[in-house]
């Protein structure tokens, strides 16, 4: 059971994370069929994370209200029901809309299968059940863009969301089948108020920065909305220290571990979000790559990815999760810097091998991040740590970016510049290399056996 339990919540949240980066080579595509230009498309992409950023913080909540399992298997019901409005959108804003459906079902599935799994599989297991869950966040984001371009190319756009609907279905019956009956948490209020203030928070935040880092829009328009969701976002805190049962609890910071998953997880997802935007830029914009072999090059870290997956329970037994973080963080934001260096005049084996190597540390922690992120939550609070988690990372991808795409406008501006040149790109890959390897100083004021329990770490007798 331990097993299978992962399995099925990873082959779900595979069909989530692929599908949230499939379309991104297929907008020139649909565009032309449904009568609208590429560049306004880009809202079906900004539509979908802002579902995200809005849902993610009640799907804790309504989990532990209404039941994990059922909500698991809704979300996957309402994902699917998003994709087949997608495949027959006729109009700009009917994509949009069939989007954010999609946004809302993919909202609840990711948090809710973690939530699932930390309460399904014991402790000590938790590192290698982490594993099976992890790969599919990685690999997604790596393969969604090519895979969109083959099935664009050698078939219609519209099967990218209609191969949505088979696999929908197995999920659901396999979820059914296999996963297990968590207990519902009694005495769950549902904080209107908080919903409100958190979903105008993560939405304004989401969507403010990716309109700076897209041309579709005016920069400041996006400056002014981002500013908006940081009001709300304050407005939240006032609220949230006034409310006996808030939708996001603060005080679960108090927890030592939790507290430095948040801060190294935000930092290092910063710059693990910028990689899928940047890379086919530079390898295209840059260096002329076509969209195949940018999209062969970039699935290098694939490998790494899974590769990983079956040495991470070793490597955290015997290191412990503070010296496997760091150190993860440190050699996974030093190889994303070293891409900056890559030229015309390099082999393509040395980036190869740099985002090949970079996918094993990024797989090694957030593996590590994720198991550590609920060592020490005692479980009745896990929905509410499952909502915090998730909406942080979906607030920390969108400024990553931002942050990508800014270095590049600059870059554009003052060397007057119609497209990034290779020294932009240089720039952008050293800044965030460096903001990834800064994730290690959250981890340095940790103790040595901090989740100890979950890595299954025998410390030395004292």
């Amino acid at each position: 059971m331990t097993r299978i339990v992962p399995i099925v919540l990873a082959v779900a949240l595979f069909m989530e994370n692929i599908d949230a980066t499939v379309i991104a080579t297929s907008l020139p595509a649909i565009a032309a069929s449904i009568g609208t230009s590429p560049v306004a498309l880009k809202l079906a992409l900004t539509s979908y994370y802002v579902a995200l950023a809005i849902f993610i913080p009640i799907s804790g909540r309504l989990a532990d209200r209404w039941g994990a399992k059922l909500v698991f298997r809704l979300a996957i019901a309402v994902f699917v029901a998003g994709s087949l409005a997608c495949a027959f959108a006729g109009s700009l804003e009917g994509f949009v809309a069939a989007r954010f459906v999609q946004g809302m079902g993919g909202a609840m599935m990711t948090p809710v299968g973690r939530l699932l799994l930390v309460r399904a599989v014991p402790k000590a297991q938790l590192v290698s059940a982490m594993a099976w869950v992890t790969i599919p966040a990685l690999i997604g984001p790596l393969i969604g863009p090519p895979l969109g371009g083959a099935i664009t190319t050698f078939a219609h756009w519209r099967w990218i969301f209609l191969i949505n609907l088979p696999i929908g279905l197995i999920g659901i019956i396999l979820a059914t089948i296999y996963l297990p009956r968590v207990e519902r948490i009694q005495g769950i209020r549902f904080d209107l108020l908080g919903f409100l203030l958190s979903g105008f928070a993560c939405a304004g935040l989401v969507f403010g920065l990716s309109v700076v880092s897209l041309p579709a829009l005016p920069p400041v328009l996006g400056a002014v909305i981002a500013l908006a969701g940081i009001v709300s976002g304050l407005c939240y805190l006032r609220h949230a220290r006034r409310t006996p049962s808030p939708l996001l609890r603060l005080s679960l910071l108090q927890i030592d571990t939790l507290r430095a998953a948040i801060a190294g997880g935000t930092l290092f997802r910063i710059g693990a979000g910028a990689i899928p935007f940047l890379m086919p830029l530079l390898l295209q914009v840059g260096f002329g790559y076509t969209a195949f072999q940018s999209g062969l090059v970039t699935c290098a870290g694939i490998g790494g990815a899974i590769l990983m997956k079956f040495y991470t329970q070793r490597i955290l037994k015997r290191l412990g999760f503070r010296t496997t973080l760091i150190g993860a963080a440190l050699l996974g934001g030093g190889l994303m810097a070293g891409v900056g260096l890559y030229s015309p005049e390099v082999p393509v084996a040395v980036v190869f091998g740099l985002l090949l190597v970079g996918g094993f540390f990024r797989s090694l922690f957030f593996t590590g991040l994720n198991a550590l992120s609920y060592a020490d939550v005692p479980n009745e609070r896990a929905g509410d740590a499952t909502a915090m988690l998730g909406a942080v990372q979906q607030v920390s991808i969108a400024v990553g970016v931002a942050l990508a795409g800014g270095i590049l406008e600059v870059g554009m501006v003052l060397g007057g510049t119609a497209a990034p040149t290779a020294a932009n790109f240089a720039t952008a890959f050293f800044v965030v290399g460096g903001v990834t390897a800064s994730a290690a100083l959250a981890f340095l004021p940790m103790a040595p056996e901090a989740g100890a329990e979950v890595s299954g770490r025998r410390l030395p007798a004292e």
